[in-house]
């Protein structure tokens, strides 16, 4: 009896030494197939929502312009949203649009061209989007160390250029004094973002900008979200911008979120700006006690740095620095809402959100139509779980 035992216990320890060979090498093929900057979201979702969209873009050209030039970001259909019904239209000159994919992100956009436009040009896209809240239930002591991306995932990896770069590396090296590249890093970026920035529309780059953010320690999303990117990359995280619609009536439509790739999760969304601002409202709040304050605020923290990503928010492009199809004047740093260019002059992005801004070389105009109610998770307190 004895014998037949042991020759048992011989018999498995000698499959489990031939199958772990196996079943590692099936786990490192998994993990190589995730390492592409085209894998899918992997989260959880929940909640769709299905919104009408009525957007247009209204582009003043200068006197006598000979051509107009307008290239607007077309959403694409992907884990987290369906698109339908996709129409364009222009007024008063019937142009018909060019749909092109620019090759570093794959973005697409319908491109128009004007010839010798009188008065202002509208564009209008009319289209259907099901979106979903994806939460990605981030641990951040799960996330796997990379030491050595592919090399698609070059343009994710180069950070930003610097005009002080040595305080910047300066203040990486105080907050993540032993960089592992496993996380936690990461999230003392975050919280260098959050103690240091404030929001302000009015002084503000409107172009994702670094530089922007590090000097004058103000913005809005665009700058937190594109000094964590620069943070993340020079941490060695993949990191990106990405744009798009609030999907409800707003002075300025467009939103930005930053996403990092965090095997085993890949992509992952952080929204630092709303959630800085709902804090700061939570805070102020004089109908919640203190211990309430402290309880929802801890829960917003924990969404965050969770991965979260709403249902009344969709995607239009992602990334920075690359060229239009057909080419533009110049390589875009981000696309908000629409690019414009009169006789090879770029029209300036337009920030309605600005108080003090009155003039705009074109403006967008917009209508939102949703299949159900739903809540905004920046501003209503429902939304947090609290413990």
């Amino acid at each position: 009896m004895l014998y037949r035992t042991s020759f048992s216990s011989c018999v498995t320890a000698v499959l489990l030494f031939l199958l772990l060979p196996l079943s590692l090498s099936h786990a490192q093929t998994q993990t190589r197939e995730l390492l592409t900057p085209d894998a899918p979201y992997i989260a959880q979702k929940s909640d769709p929502v299905t919104h009408s969209i009525d957007f247009s873009i209204v582009v003043t050209p200068p006197y006598h312009c000979k051509v107009l030039k307008v290239w607007v970001p077309v959403p694409q259909t992907d884990f987290a949203q369906e698109i339908q019904e996709s129409q364009f239209s222009t007024f008063p000159n019937d142009v018909k649009p060019q749909i092109n994919n620019e090759p570093i992100y794959g973005n697409r956009f319908a491109y128009f061209e004007f010839h010798h436009p009188q008065g202002a040009q509208i564009i209008t896209h009319r289209f259907k989007a099901k979106v979903w809240n994806l939460n990605w239930q981030l641990n951040q002591e799960s996330v796997e160390k990379v030491n050595l991306w592919p090399t698609a995932f070059a343009p994710y990896l180069d950070p930003q250029s610097l005009n002080d770069e040595l305080q910047f590396r300066q203040v990486l090296q105080n907050i993540t004094p032993d960089p592992n590249g496993a996380g936690s890093d990461l999230v003392g970026a975050m919280n260098w973002i959050d103690r240091n920035l404030t929001y302000d529309h009015i002084n503000a780059s409107l172009r994702a900008d670094a530089n922007h953010a590090f000097q004058q320690r103000r913005g809005h999303c665009s700058d937190y979200h594109g000094l964590c990117a620069t943070m993340g990359r020079a941490l060695g995280y993949p990191t990106r911008v990405t744009y798009g619609l609030a999907l409800f009536p707003k002075n300025s439509p467009s939103h930005c979120k930053m996403e990092a790739f965090l095997p085993p999760l890949g992509w992952v969304s952080f929204d630092l700006s709303e959630t800085q601002k709902f804090i700061q409202k939570i805070q102020t709040s004089e109908g919640l006690t203190e211990q309430q304050k402290a309880a929802f605020v801890a829960a917003a923290r924990k969404r965050m740095l969770s991965g979260f990503r709403e249902n009344s928010w969709l995607l239009l492009t992602k990334g920075t620095d690359y060229e239009l199809v057909p080419k533009a004047s110049q390589p875009v740093r981000v696309i908000r809402t629409a690019y414009a260019e009169a006789d090879g002059e770029v029209l300036p992005d337009p920030d309605p959100a600005n108080l003090k801004k009155r003039e705009f070389s074109w403006m967008t105009s917009h209508r939102y139509t949703a299949d159900k109610p739903f809540k905004k998770p920046f501003t209503d307190y429902s939304t947090l779980t609290v413990d």
